[in-house]
């Protein structure tokens, strides 16, 4: 348990000593520079018309590729119980977690700690709790989710199936927009597990020298995250890093480059990172829309066009994974992989 942070007590071990270990502290072209960029995300009302919140969702996607949305259709009451019950988890002494540690990447159910993103002999500050799901939900599904708190197994069973819910309406809105059919990406493209990242951050002794997530596009579909009231992602954006500050009750929604693949480079992933604090945790939830293994992805014919080049190769979602996590995360390397 000493690689992880909030369990084992080594954040507030070392925030006590005033001094970041090295394995944390990333070289000085990669630290994290004050951002100057005064663009704010996009908040779109989901309650407004379907045509002007249909053509907002795609102006954003396609400006940004992440916006924020509120009047989702998600009840605040699970949001905030999740966020509760999430904060409640971390907060549980190591022996009660330490059964659920893992490193084993293939354990689509595990807790752990900096072992996402290949950054070189550099550590990032965050702990994580990874949450696998199946749809429709099946009655053992939380079964292999952690038994404290007690009540964590129906709280996100319920904050599962309302965000995967939320997920499917912004992409038939977007294939809306782009002139697909509807139900799209409601067959193969979403019938894998949806998963749950429940993103921790203690406080840091020195938030100028590390990074909660080093910047990376992510590999899915789509994303939804519940960031809480404090602030700490960024996304990039022009050469610049956008702060998103918090709204209350909304999601921020980003898309992967499965997406981008998908659309045939119409709709971008973008890059984004999570930055650090020494004043106090702040724990986010990331939902991830995943298709299964065996899924290929590639261009819509629809967005190719008659005569068209499609831009991304076709490859099944295995493979997909298997040259992501090779090339790394970053978006001009993934980019590269695929792009024909």
């Amino acid at each position: 348990m000493e690689k992880l942070l909030s369990s084992s007590g080594a954040a507030a071990a070392v925030a006590s000593q005033g001094q970041l270990p090295d394995c944390f502290v990333f070289p000085a072209d990669r630290r994290p520079p004050a951002s100057t960029a005064a663009v704010s995300l996009p908040v779109i009302d989901l309650s407004g018309p379907r045509d002007a919140v249909r053509r907002a969702v795609l102006d954003a996607g396609k400006e940004l590729g992440f916006f924020q949305v509120v009047n989702h259709g998600v009840p605040p009451e699970t949001m905030r119980e999740m966020a509760a019950v999430c904060e409640e988890f971390f907060r549980l002494p190591a022996e009660d977690k330490a059964a659920f540690y893992s490193d084993a990447e293939e354990n689509p159910n595990r807790l752990f700690s900096s072992t996402i993103y290949e950054v070189g002999d550099q550590r990032y500050w965050r702990d994580c709790l990874r949450l696998a799901c199946g749809f429709p939900v099946a009655d053992d599904t939380n079964t292999h989710w952690p038994d404290k708190p007690h009540h964590l197994r129906d709280v996100t069973e319920k904050f599962f199936v309302a965000t995967r819910g939320l997920g499917i309406e912004l992409l038939r809105l977007l294939c809306e927009g782009m002139g697909l059919r509807p139900d799209y990406f409601e067959r193969d493209l979403t019938a894998g597990d949806v998963i749950i990242n429940v993103n921790h951050y203690p406080p840091c002794p020195d938030p100028s020298l590390t990074l909660g997530l080093p910047p990376h596009c992510d590999r899915n579909l789509i994303t939804l995250l519940l960031q809480g009231d404090v602030f700490g992602l960024q996304v990039s954006y022009n050469g610049d890093w956008i702060n998103v500050d918090p709204v209350p009750d909304a999601f921020v929604v980003n898309f992967g480059h499965l997406l981008e693949i998908a659309t045939n480079g119409v709709l971008k992933s973008i890059e984004h990172r999570a930055m650090t604090n020494s004043a106090v945790a702040r724990t986010s939830v990331a939902t991830f829309m995943m298709p299964p293994m065996d899924c290929l992805v590639g261009p819509a014919k629809e967005l190719v066009g008659d005569g068209g080049q499609p831009q991304y190769r076709t490859v099944t979602f295995r493979e997909f994974m298997r040259i992501y996590k090779t090339v790394g995360a970053r978006r001009d390397s993934v980019e590269k992989a695929f792009k024909i």
